[in-house]
């Protein structure tokens, strides 16, 4: 991926104004902004789908003060928001960054309703993952998208990549309807989703609508909204180099049905084709031990090609330690794992590690969870990876478990392929597991305890507006539950995540920088082929897509000269 200095002007294959590479939420939110402001735009992308990590994500895109919640009642203010961000976020990443997502996260939201097929709720209820803290709310700032009809893609529809849970397209269910869903045997809003979900089910099977929501339906939107604005999308088109000419990015170099092809870009390259969750090789460089690509439900395209690229002309690297992390499952029995969530924050669930001890807050924000596993693995002689939920019977009768219904049976693949382990008594369920028995029994012994009195004296679990998701208010507490009914069941789980968070370095206006913290003039950046703009933290649901939609946003508007003269930007 060398530069090319001398590059003549005559020798280009095609010719627009603005190049994207990668076609996630970043990239299309980028690419309309564009070609709204009159530059011609193009968009590349690797693989042979469009949407990339955004189609196989959750949905949620966090951005704080936007129109929508404001509508709501939310009392969110801009200073509420830099407060937020400087009680989670802190230094670790450039205020003038952290203000320039805030500043123009809302207009990229209210550019997107009135140009585009993007439209968005608010999933009021859905927690800021760390709420207690300055300028946090209990009730959300997350936004999901409305369900989106596929047959509007038409043929297109064959182009969009497929969503991690199979089926959802019938059901028009959104991630907070789920989480309402998961509560269906003790609470009346879980009676009422179920019923609303099963009616919007028969709706659209008879109707032969597919509905698409989640990630899937942010995806959809973004790449019908792509269609209608006539913005070419070339898909199976790696990049493979990016061109210089004196200091400057002018274009691309591709790979295309074998044969590399060179593109010019006139007013700039913004690279959005994700991070390196893919590439074995950089994550043993960079992330903790032990780490496998397998583990991952980014796209599989995600190996680092953009971060690479920008790298080998200049751009600095920051964050390449971390990952928006999260515990997954059932990696040995489908092709995708499990992200889990539900089936450990549930009353009457609990994680213990190779010595059959409790190390974590189960129901902590995701990357909170594998930050312990990663820190009891990695700094003690105590195996961490993988770790073990344990469960009994009356939560399995209780509660979902991933997509399996309150007390219907599990899926026997689960348990040939070791993933799931089911016993008559905890000392028999540690022993198929390779746990010290009586470690196990002495732990949920103690829990119990917690369970009676309604404290978690170790690590406090149920005391914040997230852990309260998942909870059950006909408990003392609401996140615990004993462990007293067999069988019992265990779950294995390990350190995956959902993309990497570390990539290139940008200014405020997404621009790539060097190590001299000198811009690279005709480079921009967004979603994880960028440093993320979260630092090491994980402020809300949708802190991955907000950003990148963001800074994509800002990004075409920088290269068109809307914005950057202004230095105050962000203050």
């Amino acid at each position: 991926m060398a530069s090319d200095k001398n590059t003549q002007s005559n020798n280009w294959d095609q010719e627009v104004d603005w190049i994207v590479v990668g076609s996630g939420g970043g990239g299309m939110t980028s690419a309309l902004a564009a070609k709204h402001l009159g530059m011609s735009t193009l968009i590349i992308e690797k693989s042979g789908f469009v949407g990339g990590s955004t189609a196989r994500s959750g949905g949620c895109v966090w951005i704080p003060n936007n129109y929508l919640v404001l509508e709501g009642g939310l009392p969110d203010t801009p200073e509420l928001a830099k407060s937020y961000l400087a009680s989670t976020v802190g230094d670790r990443t450039p205020t003038e960054l952290q203000h320039a997502f805030l500043e123009y996260g809302p207009p990229m939201i209210e550019f997107l309703r009135d140009h585009s097929q993007m439209h968005f709720e608010w999933s009021k209820g859905y927690a800021d993952y760390y709420a207690e803290q300055p300028g946090g709310f209990a009730e959300g700032r997350a936004l999901e998208p409305l369900p989106f009809n596929l047959h509007k893609l038409k043929s297109n529809f064959k182009y969009l990549r497929p969503p991690v849970m199979d089926g959802v397209h019938w059901t028009s269910l959104s991630l907070r309807g789920l989480q309402i869903m998961g509560g269906l045997r003790r609470h009346p809003e879980g009676r009422k989703q179920l019923l609303k979900t099963i009616g919007d089910t028969l709706k659209n099977l008879l109707t032969f609508r597919r509905m698409a929501t989640m990630g899937q339906g942010v995806a959809g939107r973004l790449y019908q909204s792509i269609i209608d604005a006539d913005i070419a999308v070339e898909l199976n088109t790696p990049l493979t180099r990016l061109i210089e000419e004196d200091g400057r990015v002018v274009g691309i170099e591709v790979a295309k049905n074998h044969k590399p092809l060179r593109y010019r870009a006139k007013k700039g390259v913004l690279l959005s084709a994700g991070g390196f969750a893919h590439n074995q090789a950089m994550r043993e460089k960079y992330h903790p031990y032990p780490t496998q690509s397998r583990w991952s439900i980014s796209a599989e395209s995600n190996t680092g090609d953009g971060i690479n690229a920008g790298s080998e002309i200049g751009g600095k690297l920051d964050l390449m330690d971390d990952a928006w992390w999260g515990p997954v499952s059932q990696t040995n029995s489908q092709q995708h794992p499990q992200f889990a969530v539900l089936e450990r924050s549930t009353p009457g669930a609990i994680i213990v590690n190779g010595a059959g001890q409790r190390f974590v807050n189960e129901a902590a924000p995701y990357a909170d969870v594998v930050n312990a596993m990663h820190q009891g693995h990695n700094a003690s002689d105590i195996s961490h990876v993988p770790s073990w939920i344990i469960l009994d019977r009356n939560n399995r009768n209780s509660y979902f478990l991933g997509t399996t219904a309150p007390a219907m049976p599990l899926p026997g693949k689960l348990f040939r392929n070791e993933d799931f382990f089911k016993a008559k008594s905890l000392s028999a369920l540690a022993q198929k597991i390779g746990i010290p028995a009586d470690a196990l029994e002495a732990t949920v012994s103690k829990f119990n305890g917690y369970a009676e009195d309604g404290v978690d004296a170790d690590f406090h679990r149920g005391e914040s507006a997230y852990d309260q998701l998942f909870g059950d208010t006909h408990f003392k507490n609401s996140g615990l539950a004993p462990l007293t009914k067999a069988p019992f069941y265990a779950i294995k789980i390990v350190p995956g995540d959902i993309g990497t968070r570390g990539g290139l370095v940008t200014n405020e206006f997404a621009q790539v920088i060097r190590e001299d913290n000198s811009v690279i003039e005709g480079l921009w950046a967004t979603g994880n082929s960028m440093a993320s703009v979260m630092g090491h933290s994980y402020p809300g649901p949708g802190a991955t897509i907000g950003p990148a939609m963001t800074f994509g946003y800002i990004a075409a508007q920088n290269a068109a000269g809307q914005i950057g003269a202004d230095p105050t930007v962000g203050d």
